[in-house]
């Protein structure tokens, strides 16, 4: 049996480590995990040069949920296809963790007769293998619905629960991406807390639906503490982005743009020294998805 689930990544409007609550949305730029049952066992095949544990973790868990036996009932192979740039701040983890346990449990349901999970299960499973692997801080749970329901979510992530679902208007994007990588686990979680009395006005402006303010004020809260240039955000803000900021923690910064602002802030971040590259792409309302 084989299943193909195709996970889009998110952009961050209120990074939730600073206070547990937090905000993001879909994007299109997306991981498509191929899954394929064997013998036994879990063997892995990355399009990308990534350490596979997190993928493991998500197949393990499944199979544990189910009490399947792994060594004698059923293995699988798991391959990836991804135009998400990983280490970025733009959740590839939470991305690959619903992609792969969302294929596994619709193999095992449909080999062993199982009962499915229903969406919040998934997700709760994802973020737990997410948490075990050791990709995540707080568990990403607003990173994780994004890119499971896309859209907009605002989240309390320490009790995992949505605020608000929502679809997003149907924006164009640019992704500026600095010669720089920011591995979330590794981030200055104690120096990210100082921020919390800001934090929290950026995300109640996230529950208020004014997303573009709040996206704004997280971005240069976190991109100065982290040591990321904010001249990024606020010159495409000049150029006239309709929002712009940093992404999770880094290295990529989003801009929200129409057809009359996205050349300009094109070119005004052309104009960066650094070998950064930026990518066009659009808001995703689809989510994660079984492709066949």
């Amino acid at each position: 049996m084989k299943k193909i689930v195709r996970s889009p990544g998110s952009a961050t409007i209120v990074n939730a480590i600073a206070t547990g609550h937090g905000s993001a949305f879909g994007i299109n730029l997306d991981i498509k995990a191929k899954i394929k049952t064997i013998d036994s066992g879990i063997v892995c095949n990355p399009d990308l040069d990534v350490d596979t544990s997190l993928m493991e973790i998500c197949a393990k868990n499944v199979f544990d949920y189910y009490d399947i036996d792994l060594d004698s009932e059923i293995g699988v192979s798991i391959s990836t296809q991804s135009n998400l740039p990983p280490a970025s701040g733009l959740s590839s983890s939470s991305a690959i963790s619903n992609a792969v346990t969302l294929a596994v449990s619709k193999i095992v349901t449909s080999e062993f007769d199982k009962k499915p999970m229903n969406d919040l299960e998934i997700i709760n499973l994802a973020v737990d293998s997410s948490l075990e692997a050791g990709v995540t801080i707080t568990g990403a749970f607003d990173d994780a619905t994004a890119s499971y329901f896309g859209g907009v979510t605002v989240t309390d992530n320490f009790n995992r629960e949505i605020i608000i679902k929502e679809k997003m208007s149907d924006h164009k994007l640019l992704i500026y991406m600095p010669d720089k990588h920011s591995m979330t686990a590794n981030s200055d979680v104690e120096r990210m807390k100082l921020l919390a009395p800001l934090v929290d006005m950026a995300f109640e402006k996230a529950c208020q639906r004014e997303y573009y303010n709040a996206l704004i004020l997280n971005g240069i809260l976190y991109s100065n503490t982290l040591g990321f240039d904010t001249n990024l955000a606020i010159d495409a803000l000049e150029k006239g982005a309709i929002a712009s900021g940093l992404s999770g923690t880094g290295s990529a910064f989003v801009a929200i743009v129409d057809e009359k602002s996205k050349d300009y802030v094109k070119d005004v971040w052309n104009s960066y020294t650094d070998s950064g590259r930026i990518i066009e792409t659009k808001v995703d309302n689809l989510g994660t998805v079984v492709i066949k």
